[in-house]
């Protein structure tokens, strides 16, 4: 019976694709992984054409993991990197340039130059984001500057990877984005969900090239010629990974949270029809827009540099353990840290700090402080950097936190989802299905067909596996942030 989604994940490191039934239950998963360059010290690139083999190799792969049949695909959800990008031939569907990737730091010099000239406060305001290498206008400007010919600009197209798989995916029929994914371009005005003229001009991207724009859940063309697919399937969901794990996550009210405990920590706090414009380093983005509503879904979001990222170092750097499943043995054999903290500013300093040049340090140390204490510390470090993202968004927001939700590898370790409940003083909600942003995809372009018929089904469909509850008195949690904020302002 065709009832089945098929959700595209185009990640930083691979491409994943699952089949969803009608239950919103993963039925079948395959990943591909593909080659990261670095052509320079702080650049980081993806060959265009190995991501789209990847995606086709896992769709290949998927089909021949299950009994599920191509033809009983109703829809097709896309979810990606967000902010890589890169620019396309029309013509021959080659690109002029590898994709740049959002970890890339080459137009660092360009944003410095762009904040001389005092131009920060009307980007943010337009957009709801800091001038940064991490957006993508700036990566476009370099690629059509020194690899772009003025002759061919009506031949270029430009997009993040999500436009990318659209046109190649319809066969070079359709150039299209969703709203989510626009908003992390540093050109798309967050109140008009438009390309802004002022910001084309200013970073110097002629808007022939950019895709349309539309819902989170429309139509954005169907299959053509694609290898292992009938011609016809509909692709009815587009969002960004990020916000594709809040719609997964079905934190579909303000004030509902999601944190993906990834190499770092992703934040994502649902802000309603209220664009916020933080004064405290967070970012405002469009969550998403669904077909028939007047107002888009927007976000504040903030991040931490290094999440599991810190256990890793612990694996690789100090030899502590051979997996980074050990950590949580290792740490629960001691009650507490022994007043060690850990702060794993290892790359720097993210949300609310924004601090480059902050460099990682271990306090409290004491002839007492064994392996087990130093784990616990690492594990409390991840939760505590995240409390203090949280409790700026809740004074943004001026709601307090109704829950956390949390997806990612790490969540399932059982002491961190305490500790982190602990610390922040609120339930965490750990679901039964941690894929949540090939959920949010899928539960997308479900939508966006009729598979289900509202938000509500969506609500029914996810399943908590576990609800942590805080246990610390809030004199004991104010305590514990305190000697952490003391332990940061160290670095």
């Amino acid at each position: 019976m065709a009832n089945y989604v098929l959700s595209i994940d185009q990640g930083t490191t691979g491409s994943s694709v699952s089949l969803l039934n009608a239950k919103g239950k993963i039925v079948a998963f395959a990943n591909k992984e593909f080659a990261q360059l670095y052509p320079k010290a702080g650049w980081v690139e993806h060959n265009p054409q190995e991501i789209w083999k990847s995606v086709l190799s896992a769709i290949k792969t998927v089909f021949k993991k299950s009994t599920v049949s191509p033809r009983d695909i109703v829809s097709i959800g896309i979810t990606n990197q967000r902010e890589t990008c890169l620019v396309w031939d029309k013509n021959s569907g080659q690109p002029i340039y590898n994709a740049i990737v959002w970890q890339c730091r080459r137009t660092t010099k360009d944003c410095q130059r762009l904040k001389k000239n005092k131009v920060e406060q009307l980007v943010q305001e337009k957009t709801g984001l800091l001038l940064d290498p991490y957006f993508s206008a700036t990566k476009l400007a370099w690629i059509l500057k020194n690899f772009g010919q003025k002759s061919k600009i009506k031949d270029y197209l430009a997009g993040n990877i999500d436009s990318f798989l659209v046109w190649k995916l319809t066969k070079g029929l359709e150039h299209s984005t969703d709203v989510s994914n626009a908003s992390r371009t540093s050109l798309m005005n967050l109140e008009q969900l438009q390309w802004d003229p002022d910001l084309l001009k200013l970073f110097k991207v002629p808007l022939s090239v950019l895709p349309q724009i539309k819902n989170s859940n429309d139509f954005f063309g169907r299959t053509l010629g694609v290898p292992g697919l009938p011609d016809g399937i509909p692709i009815h969901g587009i969002a960004g990974d990020q916000q594709s794990a809040l719609f997964g996550q079905t934190a579909f009210n303000p004030g509902e949270a999601k944190c993906t405990f990834g190499t770092g920590s992703f934040i994502l706090m649902n802000s309603g029809s209220k664009k916020i414009i933080s004064k405290n380093g967070l970012l405002t983005t469009v969550a998403w827009k669904l077909k028939g509503d007047k107002r888009a879904t927007y976000a504040l979001e903030g991040g931490a540099f290094i999440c599991g990222a810190a256990v890793q170092w612990l694996r690789d750097g100090l030899g502590l353990i051979k997996e980074s499943s050990e950590i949580e043995a290792l740490a629960s054999q001691v009650k507490d840290s022994l007043g060690v903290h850990f702060v794993p500013a290892l790359a720097g300093l993210g949300a609310p700090y924004w601090n480059p040049e902050a460099r990682g340090i271990i306090t409290g140390l004491t002839r007492g402080v064994t392996q087990h204490h130093l784990a616990r510390a690492t594990l409390e470090a991840m939760a505590l950097q995240n409390v203090e993202i949280l409790k700026v968004m809740e004074e943004n927001l001026g709601k307090k936190l109704k829950n956390l939700r949390v997806d990612g590898g790490a969540v399932r370790n059982n002491l961190l989802m305490q500790l982190q409940a602990d610390y922040l003083g609120t339930s965490i909600f750990r679901p039964k299905t941690i894929e949540t942003t090939v959920a949010g995809a899928a539960f997308l372009a479900g939508l966006g067909v009729g598979l289900w018929s509202d938000k509500k089904q969506l609500l029914k469909i996810n399943k908590i596996d576990r609800e942590f509850k805080a246990q610390l008195t809030l004199k004991q949690r104010k305590e514990k942030l305190r000697l952490w904020q003391q332990a940061v302002s160290k670095t």
